[in-house]
C-alpha cells in the first residue's frame, strides 16, 4: 500500500542551485500521515516547495507533500483566531479571514506559499519593522512526529518544542495545523508614497526619520554600476482608511516559475531595466493608490523575474545589519563591488524587529537583500561577503541563500549550537532532515 502513494521525481530548490531525484509523497488523511511516516528514517515536509534554498530536499528520506492538508479546521470572529491545515496556501487563507476583515500581516512575498512552510521559516513580510515575523501570529501548533507523536505546542504547552518548530526549518517534525490570532484589517487598498534617494546611507537616513508604525516601508536600489549603487527609491505603504471598495476574492492565476533555456539577464539587460525603472519612477506621481495583491505579494504576476536567470539559476542573500555596523558594511560592499563587478540584479532595504533565538532569522536590525546572476565573479563576491557577517555580526539567512558553510552559519548564529543540542534531545535519531540540515550539520 505504502509503495502505491509514493512517486519519485527530480526536485530543485528556487535558486536552481541543487536539484536531485526524490521520493515524495502526498498522504490525505492523518493516518496516511503516519503510515508513510513510520516506513521510512529521514523525512522531510514541504508545501509548495518555494524556499530558495533546498529546505524540501533530502536524496535519502521521503519528501511529504502537505497539499491535500488544507482545511480551515475552527474559527472564532469575536476571538480573532483561526485553525488552518498546514498545506493551505496564503491566498486561501486570505480569501477567508479577509471577507471577515481580518489577517496576519507578517506574510511572505507570494500568494502560494503554505501556512506550514510560512511557519517553519518563520516568514516575515514588507511590514517586519512593525509587526515582525509570523511568530507573532501564532497561538499554537499541531505537530506531528514519527517517534513522539501527535504534540500541541504552544507557549502554556510544550514550549520547548514549540520555540523550536517556528523557523525550525520542519526539523522538529510535520507542522499538521497551526492557530493563528488574527489582526484585524479596515480595507484592502493601500496609498503608496515613493521618495527618492541617491545613496543606500541616505536610505537608512530615512528610516531612522520616518521610524512610522503605520506604514510598510521598503526600498529599491539601483546596483548595475558602481556610479549608481544605492540610487533609487523607498517605497512607503500605508492603508487607505478612506477607501469603500469592497473586498473580492484574490484571484488565482496561472503563472509559473518556469526558467528559459537560456538567460536573459546579463550586465547590458540588467542597466537597460534598472534605468528604464528609476527613469519611470521618477517622471510618474509620487503618490498611487494600489491594491492588496500588488502591496504583499508584488512578484505576482511578474515570474519572469526569475525565469529571466534560466536554468542556471541565481544567488539571493538576505543579511540582517545592525544599525551601527552598516555604514562600515556599506563601504566594504561597494569596495567589494568595485573588485568582482558582480551582476546585481536587485538590491533592496527594509526595518526588521524581533528577537534573535535559535536559527531564526529575525532580530531589531536593517533587512538588505541582493539578487545576484550566479557566475565566478559573483560566487568569489558572495565568500567575502560571508566575512563581513562574521565581522560585523551580520546574520545571513538560510532560507534565501543556499551556498552558505557551516562556518559561516556557526559563526553567524550563536544560538545555532543550542538549537541543535535541544533538537538531539528532543529527536534522538534525528529523523527529520534536509540538504540544508546536512550540509551545516545540525
Amino acid at each position: 500500500m505504502i509503495k502505491n502513494t509514493t512517486e519519485e521525481k527530480k526536485i530543485f530548490s528556487f535558486d536552481k542551485n541543487f536539484s536531485h531525484n526524490i521520493l515524495f509523497s502526498k498522504p490525505d488523511k492523518y493516518k496516511s500521515l503516519e503510515d508513510i511516516s513510520n516506513n521510512y528514517d529521514e523525512i522531510i515536509s514541504t508545501g509548495s516547495n518555494l524556499s530558495y534554498s533546498p529546505l524540501a530536499i533530502n536524496k535519502d528520506g521521503i519528501l511529504l507533500e502537505l497539499k491535500k492538508f488544507n482545511r480551515i479546521l475552527g474559527f472564532n470572529k469575536e476571538e480573532k483566531i483561526i485553525t488552518v491545515e498546514a498545506g493551505m496556501n496564503l491566498m486561501e487563507f486570505l480569501n477567508f479571514t479577509l471577507k471577515e476583515n481580518l489577517w496576519i500581516p507578517q506574510l511572505p512575498g507570494y500568494p502560494t506559499i503554505t501556512i506550514g512552510g510560512a511557519v517553519a521559516a518563520n516568514s516575515h513580510g514588507k511590514s517586519c519593522g512593525i509587526h515582525g515575523t509570523i511568530r507573532n501570529s501564532i497561538k499554537s501548533i499541531l505537530l506531528f512526529h514519527k517517534i513522539n507523536g501527535w504534540i500541541n505546542l504552544s507557549e502554556n504547552e510544550n514550549k520547548e518544542i514549540f520555540d523550536l518548530t517556528i523557523g525550525g526549518l520542519g526539523l522538529t517534525g510535520t507542522i499538521v495545523s497551526v492557530t493563528f490570532n488574527l489582526s484585524k484589517i479596515d480595507n484592502t487598498r493601500f496609498n503608496t508614497t515613493k521618495h527618492k534617494v541617491n545613496s543606500l546611507n541616505e536610505c537608512k537616513n530615512f528610516f531612522n526619520e520616518k521610524n512610522s508604525k503605520n506604514s510598510f516601508i521598503y526600498s529599491w536600489h539601483r546596483a548595475d554600476d558602481l556610479k549608481n549603487l544605492g540610487k533609487g527609491f523607498v517605497y512607503e505603504n500605508v492603508l487607505d482608511m478612506k477607501s469603500v471598495k469592497k473586498f473580492k476574492n484574490l484571484s488565482k492565476k496561472t503563472f509559473k516559475f518556469k526558467p528559459f533555456i537560456f538567460p536573459l539577464w546579463n550586465k547590458l539587460s540588467i542597466k537597460f531595466i534598472n534605468n528604464f525603472f528609476f527613469i519611470f519612477n521618477n517622471l510618474s506621481k509620487k503618490e498611487n493608490n494600489e491594491d492588496f495583491l500588488k502591496v504583499i505579494f508584488p512578484f505576482y504576476g511578474k515570474e519572469s523575474y526569475f525565469n529571466f536567470f534560466g536554468k542556471k539559476g541565481f544567488l539571493e542573500s538576505q543579511l540582517l545589519i545592525g544599525e551601527q555596523n552598516l555604514d562600515q558594511f556599506i563601504d566594504e560592499f561597494k569596495n567589494l563591488y568595485k573588485t568582482y563587478k558582480p551582476a546585481i540584479t536587485l538590491l533592496s532595504l527594509k526595518n526588521m524587529s524581533g528577537e534573535q533565538k535559535y536559527i531564526r532569522f529575525e532580530d531589531n536590525k536593517i533587512c538588505f537583500t541582493f539578487d545576484l546572476i550566479k557566475s565566478k565573479s559573483s560566487l568569489l563576491f558572495m565568500n567575502e561577503i560571508d566575512k563581513l557577517c562574521v565581522k560585523y555580526q551580520i546574520l545571513p539567512s538560510i532560507i534565501k541563500d543556499s551556498r552558505i558553510t557551516k562556518e559561516t552559519f556557526y559563526d553567524s548564529y550563536k544560538y545555532a549550537s543550542d538549537f541543535k543540542s535541544k533538537l538531539y534531545l528532543f529527536d534522538k535519531k534525528r529523523v527529520y532532515k534536509s540538504e540544508v540540515s546536512k550540509r551545516l550539520e545540525i
